[in-house]
């Protein structure tokens, strides 16, 4: 069974869409899972397909803790299952769920897969992650045009906007840290399994298409307090002090440049600073 893991946030007309590419199969087994991050959206309601399944939360959990949510129901469920974990802002091309099966029966060794994301234009927007903790640099690489026969390319870490997982691999339910409310909630998630011996790789093999921050572009003030918090939150846990020192303060200089030009942006970002001191402290 291969269960599609996707989170509303008052996105009703984009998870339609990505429903729609979504073959009505039974030659498939799969299920939709959508968790509901905004309960007073009330056109999901209006999505009638038989594998839907919506979970609703109380508020809004964020993206991390709203998968937890679906991922513990699946996995009461079914803890031998597929989980694709996927943005309410892309949709399958073509001919894309039937290739699930037979990757995870060839390459049964991979626990965490990510997959190629590409823009609405056909460029490449994901293609393999590379971390460098000396940096403290977080790289989004394209592994996979170097490597075009290869079925999968290991690497460091891969977007939860396209994510699959075997939880055949794990022995609990996997789970985001709830710390992270928006942004590097899936780098965090794959450098914790990955410490655990879990093989992550980026394929080839499946693709999205995506629409990049159709979400998060509502509010620029409160994705860069996020994505502010969320980098700081990750510098510290995967690097050294001096290298989280040196990144913290070219942010700060940074932010405060940008008040003349984009002050949404720099009140986002020292905002984030904010939330990431009172935490510290």
């Amino acid at each position: 069974m291969i269960y599609l893991l996707t989170v509303n946030y008052y996105s009703t007309y984009l998870i339609a869409r990505l429903i729609k590419s979504i073959p009505a199969t039974q030659d498939i087994p799969h299920q939709i899972i959508v968790v509901n991050n905004s309960a007073d959206d009330k056109k999901l309601k209006n999505i009638h397909t038989k594998s839907l399944q919506i979970l609703n939360a109380e508020t809004n959990l964020g993206f991390g803790n709203a998968c937890n949510l679906g991922l513990n129901w699946i996995y009461d469920r079914n803890p031998n299952a597929i989980v694709w974990i996927i943005n309410p802002d892309t949709y399958l091309p073509e001919n894309t769920l039937e290739k699930v099966p037979s990757l995870f029966n060839v390459h049964p060794e991979l626990s965490i897969i990510g997959t190629l994301i590409c823009t609405l234009a056909g460029d490449i927007w994901f293609a393999g992650g590379h971390f460098i903790p000396q940096l403290g640099a977080i790289l989004s690489t394209d592994l996979l045009s170097s490597h075009p026969e290869a079925t999968y390319i290991p690497c460091d870490w891969v977007s939860g906007c396209s994510l699959l997982l075997n939880l055949h691999h794990f022995q609990t339910c996997p789970q985001f840290d709830p710390a992270y409310f928006l942004y590097y909630e899936d780098f965090d998630f794959c450098r914790r399994y990955a410490m655990e011996g879990h093989q992550i790789a980026i394929t080839s093999q499946l693709a999205v298409i995506h629409q990049p921050s159709s979400i998060t572009n509502r509010n620029i003030t409160q994705k860069f307090k996020h994505s502010t918090y969320s980098y700081l939150l990750t510098l510290e846990r995967y690097t050294s002090q001096a290298v989280l020192f040196l990144r913290f303060w070219r942010l700060f200089l940074h932010a405060l440049i940008l008040l003349m030009i984009k002050p949404q942006t720099a009140l986002g970002k020292l905002a984030g600073i904010s939330s990431y001191l009172r935490r510290a402290i």
